[in-house]
């Protein structure tokens, strides 16, 4: 997708630095992916105790055989 956005020159060239990309579309790209794998984990730790499972290990490794 195509857009035209106003960030501030240092922030793009610092980011750029950091990740040792040239491309100005790489470094944002990837800034953007860890952004959303960084608040996912923190949803996901919200979550921490809150759901409850009841299953049976031992059960469930079992497998059935098919009768031939």
């Amino acid at each position: 997708m195509r857009t035209t956005l106003d960030i501030p020159k240092e922030l793009v060239e610092e980011a750029q630095r950091l990740l040792g990309f040239k491309s100005k579309t790489d470094t944002i790209v990837l800034s953007l992916q860890e952004l959303i794998r960084r608040r996912r984990i923190e949803e996901l730790k919200r979550l921490l105790g809150s759901v409850k499972l009841e299953l049976d290990i031992a059960t469930s490794r079992r497998r059935r055989r098919r009768s031939a």
